[in-house]
């Protein structure tokens, strides 16, 4: 397919259709296997015991329904900004399709942040740059970050190869360090509950927990205009990621609870550090972080690939300036796009902590998966609608829809009101910046 859209006058670029099979399987991958599986599972651990690799298997479940509308929308309308786009075709409400964009775009962005401080932190400590203010090397490390993803697709995703097999390898080699062990503990252990908790109900509160190391799989849809037949190699490279993480995941669970007692895994800073203390105590400490360096800046690429590919989807529907929907003849990257995000992410990297709106943002992102999956129960049942290359059956969007407003009502029923009401707040941000561009742009019609 050319690059070029056909016209009369001079053809406009368009997005480079580059994206195999193999490299969208690691975009998604490298996405899930993010820094957030190192923290999760002493968590997860402190919940569910020895039980927590069954916790991973729920969750797995749980989100592979939401992933499989995601495959189905995929091979129906391999468009960037997909979310926006389908439901905007589901619903026909322009200010539901602004909300769910730029809700990806917020998570996206508050993720970009935490990673680059994240990243900051660990480069500091493995350098010896303690004394080099960790501002400075958050806004590098995004200036580098910029430049990468303006430059091209293909530069983007090859680096993400070599960073996802890096950060597999990290959690592969928990994995072999921790086999020796297997069998030594009853992986089907779980905490005594005064309430008479039973195996089943604790599994899934740990579920509910590691359900959000499933997140990413949905950035695969945003990057559909850039891959080569996207309605076969979505389905595929969306499925296999889920697969293939969720048996990491399983087998890291295994290893960590035989090498570290639950108890003492939920209450170690850094679980995984823990387990290859214990069990390869000849392995430098600083083998480990570096790892997690490739893992955190893999994160962070792929959400700022993402980030960008919805604000241009979301130009081309209309929905922001039109400008931001215009692809760089020769880099044929939305440049001007990325560039407002990097002036986003600049003030949100000299934040301390920005937590509270990093949980804000995965509150929204279950909002948008449960929006998503209503919209292809809306598709699949409207008559005329064109079939996808990768259909599901019904029940599993409803399934999917009916999950993600459970995980919303566990959330809000946490007691922790700051998430919620951050994620009100930007939610009725939106909806006011769209009521007030809308105006304007009437007026100015």
């Amino acid at each position: 397919m050319s690059d070029l859209r056909p016209g009369s006058g001079n053809p406009e670029p368009v997005l480079r259709r580059s994206i195999g099979p193999f490299q969208l399987t690691l975009y998604g991958l490298g996405s899930m296997l993010g820094s957030g599986i190192y923290g999760l599972i002493g968590q997860a651990a402190g919940l569910a015991g020895n039980a927590v690799w069954l916790a991973f298997l729920v969750a797995m479940v749980a989100a592979l329904l939401t992933a499989l509308s995601y495959a189905s929308l995929g091979s129906r309308y391999p468009r960037a900004g997909g979310a926006a786009f389908v439901t905007e075709r589901a619903y026909g409400m322009p200010l539901l399709s602004f909300v769910v964009g730029l809700a990806v775009v917020a998570s996206g962005l508050t993720s970009i942040a935490t990673q680059s401080q994240v990243f900051a932190v660990n480069l500091a400590s493995i350098a010896g740059l303690a004394a080099l203010p960790a501002w400075t090397i958050a806004i590098g490390f995004l200036m580098v970050l910029t430049g990468l993803v303006v430059r091209g697709i293909r530069e983007s995703m090859w680096v993400n190869v070599v960073c996802t097999v890096i950060e597999a390898g990290g959690l592969l080699l928990v994995i072999a360090v921790g086999i020796p062990y297997w069998g030594s503990v009853d992986l089907l252990q779980t905490p005594g509950s005064p309430n008479g908790d039973v195996l089943i109900v604790l599994v899934f509160q740990g579920a509910v927990l590691t359900f959000f190391a499933f997140i990413g799989f949905e950035d695969i849809l945003n990057v559909a205009e850039e891959c080569r037949d996207p309605q076969r190699t979505i389905p595929v490279a969306l499925v296999t990621a889920m697969v293939v993480g969720a048996s990491i995941y399983v087998a890291v669970a295994v290893s960590s609870v035989s090498v570290v007692p639950w108890q003492e895994l939920a209450a170690a800073p850094g679980p995984l550090t823990e387990v290859m203390r214990r069990a390869a105590p000849s392995i430098p400490v600083a083998v480990f972080a570096g790892i997690t360096l490739f893992a955190v800046a893999n994160t962070a690429l792929v959400n700022y690939v993402t980030s960008s590919r919805m604000v241009y989807g979301m130009a081309r529907q209309g929905l922001l300036p039109a400008a931001m929907g215009r692809i760089g003849a020769r880099t044929r990257t939305p440049g001007l796009a990325i560039l407002v995000l990097f002036l986003l992410l600049v003030p949100l990297a000299f934040f301390g902590s920005i937590a509270e709106l990093a949980s804000a943002s995965v509150l929204m992102l279950l909002v948008v998966f449960a929006v998503v999956n209503g919209a292809l129960l809306i598709l699949q049942g409207r008559v005329g609608e064109p079939k996808g290359g990768f259909e599901v059956p019904r029940f599993v969007p409803a399934l999917g829809t009916v999950i993600c407003l459970v995980l919303i009502a566990v959330r809000l029923a946490g007691g922790d009101w700051k998430a919620p009401a951050l994620a009100g707040g930007l939610l009725a941000g939106m909806i006011a910046f769209h009521v007030v561009r809308t105006r304007i742009a009437r007026c100015a019609a």
